[in-house]
């Protein structure tokens, strides 16, 4: 019977932390710097948050360089100044994201399900992971004839800006003409197209986000006589599944 008492004395020491161990933990966690970054995020002082958290300004800065731990308590008072759990002290910070693409490494490609394509495109996001936008260089080719552009939807919000050339845009019913300099912030679950309206080719930066609209229900009511029709009675089943394009955009 004494041999799994030992040995059970043996697994207890183990799993005690001992306080170097544990204050390097704390270090690593980095939790001074955070609590610098939410102050300094407020444009709030040393003595401001003194005055909120019962600590005094002294304690403060030593806690934000590392010079003492903090107790639970002091970070709980810390916390709700800032609306924040207790774990975001304890979680692990993201990486920074920073990546950089060059020219020579883009693939330029075509419009997909349309031949001829009206414009082609390079990614300029492809090298990040789980990324919440999409930006791209897009070029449009001056179309032959009367040939309609094809409208297409996709979750998000988009935005684009004219480099060089004209552009003409569509947005459910309206339809804008967009010269160099220009630039347009659309609902992009709405039906939308592009088409190069100049002699010449018309280049754009186009960026579709991620994010889709949170607006709640609205009660029904009867559309206008004319005009542009409300975003909410676009019914995205009207868009025929071929007519999207790979691309997001």
């Amino acid at each position: 019977m004494g041999e799994p008492l030992e040995i059970k004395s043996e697994e207890v020491q183990k799993t005690q932390a001992d306080p170097e161990t544990a204050e390097r933990f704390i270090e690593e966690k980095r939790i001074g710097e955070r609590i610098r970054r939410l102050r300094l995020k407020k444009s709030m002082g040393l003595v401001e948050l003194g005055k909120h958290t019962g600590l005094s300004a002294s304690f403060l800065s030593q806690l934000e360089t590392g010079r003492v731990v903090p107790t639970l308590r002091n970070l709980a008072r810390i916390a709700m100044v800032f609306s924040k759990d207790l774990s975001y002290f304890f979680d692990c910070e993201p990486a920074p994201v920073f990546r950089v693409h060059r020219r020579s490494e883009r693939v330029r490609m075509p419009q997909t399900g349309v031949e001829p394509p009206s414009y082609y495109f390079e990614s300029l996001g492809y090298l990040v992971p789980d990324r919440h936008m999409d930006p791209y260089y897009a070029e449009f080719i001056p179309l032959e004839g009367d040939t309609e552009p094809k409208a297409h939807i996709h979750p998000g919000f988009e935005f684009l800006y004219v480099l060089h050339g004209e552009l003409g845009l569509r947005h459910g019913d309206q339809e804008s003409t967009l010269e160099a300099g220009d630039s347009a912030y659309f609902d992009a679950g709405t039906p939308h197209s592009y088409q190069c309206v100049g002699r010449k080719p018309a280049g754009a930066i186009i960026v579709t986000m991620h994010q889709t609209p949170t607006a709640q229900p609205q009660p029904l009511r009867a559309a206008p006589a004319a005009g542009p029709r409300p975003l909410a009675v676009v019914p995205k089943t009207t868009i025929d599944a071929e007519n999207r394009h790979s691309t997001s955009f």
